[in-house]
């Protein structure tokens, strides 16, 4: 495994992340989530591989994705060596101030999250959207708080406008405040209009960017009119991608062909091949996904390849956030 520094910081993080959206008590919203004993083998591989970043949500399974993540962290690594990131803003609850990111919904997020997690803190803790109704103000002063308190070694944000972003790190400088390190954006071969303000943006201002989603809702990683449990039960993930993309993935079948890899590696070489990503964040359902995401960092595309794989994007609307 490589390891890399996230963003303009000093931490060492693995160049593949773990995400764990895909462990947790399977619901209507995530039928295909893996139960507690099918998530273990996932933790035991990735750790054993070297991957030491891990990230998940209070949201995903209603929580118990936090309690599985934190089950088995706990179980098999050293605290100090694991890079452990979570995030705020989704309902939890009904009622008023179950979710956005009000100063009363992030402290009470954030300790939710560390009794699931059964941690004293966490590595990275992000918005997980921007919350409009909300003064970005008092957002980020609690995030500061947060900091302070010692619950969060670090803050990032995940999908939003650049220009809300901009805003946000002139407030976090003007007012001392503890800055954002990390963007958990939307990028994948798919869907580059990242690629007008936002990353730019984030290379500017030494912000690290952990992708979402590297492989497109795993539509990067087989026939494009080849459906599976998720994709036929996410309805996030039907807004996502066009049907006029089936070329791009035609594109990194024909690569992966040439080279004798999986096209999962083809796509996420391309993605690790991006200057300003640190590490994507990969969901493993099935062992040879988590193999296959870890062996795409000694993928080497060359520059045909990278140019082939990129020069029939055709810009489109926003997606991923509002």
């Amino acid at each position: 495994m490589e390891y890399t520094k996230l963003g303009s910081t000093g931490l060492d993080v693995s160049r593949i992340c773990l995400g764990t959206m895909s462990y947790g008590e399977p619901n209507d919203r995530w039928p295909w989530a893996l139960p507690q004993d099918e998530a273990k083998p996932f933790f035991s591989a990735a750790l054993e591989a070297g991957i030491n970043f891990f990230d998940t949500a209070d949201v995903y399974s209603q929580g118990t994705s936090e309690e599985i993540t934190g089950r088995w962290l706990n179980e098999m690594a050293d605290r100090d060596e694991i890079v452990v990131a979570t995030k705020v803003f989704n309902r939890m609850r009904s009622g008023p101030n179950g979710a956005g990111l009000s100063r009363k919904a992030i402290m009470t997020g954030i300790d939710h999250s560390l009794r699931r997690l059964n941690m004293d803190y966490v590595d990275l803790y992000q918005i997980h959207r921007f919350d409009p109704e909300t003064p970005l103000e008092e957002t980020l002063e609690a995030l500061h708080d947060v900091v302070k308190s010692g619950k969060a070694r670090y803050i990032g944000a995940s999908s939003m406008f650049a220009w809300q972003f901009a805003k946000a790190l002139h407030l976090q400088d003007a007012n001392g405040w503890a800055r954002f390190v990390t963007m958990q954006n939307h990028y994948n071969l798919l869907y580059r209009e990242e690629e007008r303000e936002m990353n730019p943006l984030c290379l500017d201002e030494g912000v690290g960017t952990i992708p979402w989603s590297p492989l497109a809702r795993g539509k990067l990683t087989r026939d494009w009119d080849e459906t599976t449990t998720r994709g036929d039960t996410d309805e996030f993930g039907k807004t996502l991608y066009r049907d006029s993309d089936r070329h791009i993935v035609e594109k990194v079948a024909e690569i992966a062909d040439k080279r004798g890899v999986s096209r999962a590696q083809v796509a996420l070489a391309w993605v690790l091949a991006q200057p300003v990503v640190d590490a994507p964040i990969i969901g493993a359902t099935k062992l040879k996904h988590l193999e296959e995401g870890i062996a795409a960092v000694d993928l080497q595309l060359d520059e045909h390849e990278l140019t082939e794989l990129s020069e029939t994007y055709e810009p489109r609307g926003i997606a991923g956030h509002r």
